[in-house]
């Protein structure tokens, strides 16, 4: 079974081609990138970097401050939209496709419906986003379905609260946010009574650095009292299972699951098995952040869960904050029974980029943490576009700042992917240091499929044989193993800035569970291709090298028999 590789990108930054942007630009100064832009060449390039998924991040129409009234689309006031090009999980219409994407807007259902088409050509699976917890706060459909009802159409907006309503009202309340200007006259954004901001805030007063551009969506649970109302269903429910079935008849692969725990339980219980009676094969992937709930949500049905509070967040303590590195067999442990439903990361649209100043720094020191997260477990490894080129996003583009991510607020370029996607012929001038990143990411990530060990295999955790083991420092090493078959992969990381030499001790254990004969055998390492003849034994340490920031990943077929002492390895 293949291990999923996916490849996150947005498509408004992904294929803009602006030089210059301009911080705090409009998208006539900036531009944006088209879903038309991803050819089939992109597409085969993305492939040929060991993906077989792709998450188009944004393409469900957002709330923006560009002007598309021309279309019949209505515009959204500036003054609830965070940045120019406003929030991707800011979502202004459930069954559209955001006009920005598109090079012709009233065909632009179209071109995402080819895009799927390319995608799956390219033998890619194609991922979307599902926000399910909030809106934005002028949500408003004119691409549903006929027989469709708005959210918020037909809710009683004198009741706070009542399972038979879609939003949360502050009633006899104005919309007022905190440190953020609303306008004034004409151009003012009034709502009133006010409704409950996407971050569970239930007051007419968010601060600016709440969801205020966000509306809280009622799922049927009082937030004060905590009662739980799905006798009968709620009308929320109903309606969010439609959005789902809609999209998924556009032949879409998977659904990403925003804030997956900020919606009641029962409805995940409720709605995934009602999908999957009409596609029975569509992916659920969660963003969670909160490591008690992860067997509860697994168990209603979702595929794989964001690992962030558990492995991501080890993984940056390591780097950035002086964790050991023994911390990871808690990680594994954490998850034991339920690792195959773990997706790892380095970096996504939330997160800082690996090579910012406000993480390691340098994207060379990538190594230990890649290997670790892409062979941890046999579940998802997931990058984020302009990761495997070592993109800094440095610099203010313009409403997020200048914190280390690429912004997902503004009309926007990432400067690698620019070069490298030269207007789409992907053949850009990259520095050796961009091209050698880019290679060890396909490389990686390829090993995940081509080695069973890792895609279906069994792990092994060598820590507890060598936390007293003078040859390998368990704060800045890690060592484990990987089998399938008869491939034994021996893997040892090393955070630290020196290389270091290592005697790895292997116990009896590992031999009697996969019926291994003590002995020399032919070793290669999959990263550099080194071979070398090494000695696999409980009683004699396994001996290797590891780089400064490297690792090595060794392959012994150990059916093969043992070499003698005398016998080289050619």
């Amino acid at each position: 079974m293949a291990k999923p590789i996916i490849y996150q990108l947005l498509p408004r930054l992904f294929t803009n081609y602006c030089e210059k942007p301009v911080p705090n630009g409009t998208i006539m100064q900036n531009g944006s990138g088209k879903l038309n832009s991803i050819t089939p060449a992109i597409l085969k390039e993305i492939k040929k970097l060991g993906a077989t998924h792709v998450w188009y991040t944004g393409v469900i129409e957002h709330a923006h401050d560009s002007d598309y009234t021309f279309y019949g689309i209505p515009r959204d006031n500036p003054h609830v939209v965070k940045g120019h090009a406003g929030s991707p999980y800011a979502i202004t219409d459930y069954y559209d496709i955001d006009p920005d994407l598109a090079e012709d807007v009233p065909g632009r259902m179209g071109e995402f419906e080819a895009l799927v088409k390319r995608t799956h050509d390219a033998g890619l699976k194609m991922i979307i986003d599902f926000v399910p917890n909030h809106v934005a706060r002028q949500y408003r459909s004119d691409a549903k379905p006929r027989g469709i009802r708005d959210l918020g159409d037909g809710d009683n907006t004198d009741m706070f609260f009542t399972p038979s309503n879609n939003f949360f009202y502050i009633t006899r309340q104005q919309f007022t946010p905190i440190g953020v200007d609303l306008g004034s006259g004409s151009d003012a954004y009034v709502e009133f009574p006010a409704k409950a901001s996407g971050d569970d805030c239930y007051t007419a007063f968010p601060g600016i650095n709440n969801w205020y551009d966000t509306i809280k969506l009622n799922y049927g649970v009082d937030p004060w009292n905590g009662n739980r109302c799905f006798d009968p269903t709620p009308a929320t429910w109903f309606k969010m299972l439609h959005i789902l079935r809609y999209w998924a008849a556009k032949g879409i692969d998977g659904f990403r699951c925003d804030m997956v725990h900020m919606v009641p339980l029962e409805f995940w219980q409720w709605a995934i098995p009602n999908v999957r009676k009409r596609y029975p094969n569509i992916k659920f992937i969660a963003e969670i952040y909160d490591v008690k709930p992860y067997r509860p949500y697994i168990e209603a049905g979702f595929d794989y869960l964001y690992d962030k509070v558990n492995l991501y967040d080890t993984l940056y303590g390591i780097e950035c904050n002086n964790v050991s590195a023994a911390k990871l067999t808690s990680c594994w442990q954490t998850v034991e029974g339920i690792a195959p439903n773990m997706l790892n990361f380095l970096e996504n649209h939330d997160e800082l980029r690996y090579a910012s100043r406000f993480y390691a720094g340098d994207a060379k020191k990538v190594t230990p943490a890649l290997v670790v997260s892409a062979m941890f477990n046999t579940g998802p490894m997931m990058i984020y576009a302009g990761q495997e080129l070592g993109e800094k996003a440095e610099g203010i583009a313009g409403y997020s700042g200048d914190d280390g991510r690429t912004t997902i607020f503004d009309y926007w370029t990432i400067p690698t992917l620019q070069r490298w996607l030269n207007r789409g012929h992907c053949d850009g001038q990259l520095t050796p240091d961009e091209q050698a990143l880019r290679d060890l990411y396909a490389r990686v990530l390829k090993l995940c499929n081509k080695e069973k060990a890792v895609s279906e295999g069994q792990f092994f955790d060598l820590m507890y044989v060598n936390y007293s083991n003078p040859a390998l420092d368990p704060h800045r090493q890690y060592a484990f193993m990987r089998h399938a078959g008869n491939t034994l992969l021996l893997i040892a990381v090393n955070f630290d800035d020196a290389a270091a030499d290592l005697e790895i001790n292997v116990p009896q254990l590992a031999f009697d569970m996969w019926d291994m004969a003590p002995g020399k055998y032919r070793a290669t390492d999959l990263l550099t291709g080194e071979v070398a003849q090494k000695q696999l034994s409980p009683e004699t340490q396994f001996k290797t090298s590891v780089p400064g920031h490297g690792a090595v990943i060794w392959r012994i077929n150990h059916k093969n028999m043992p070499k003698t002492e005398n016998e080289s390895v050619s």
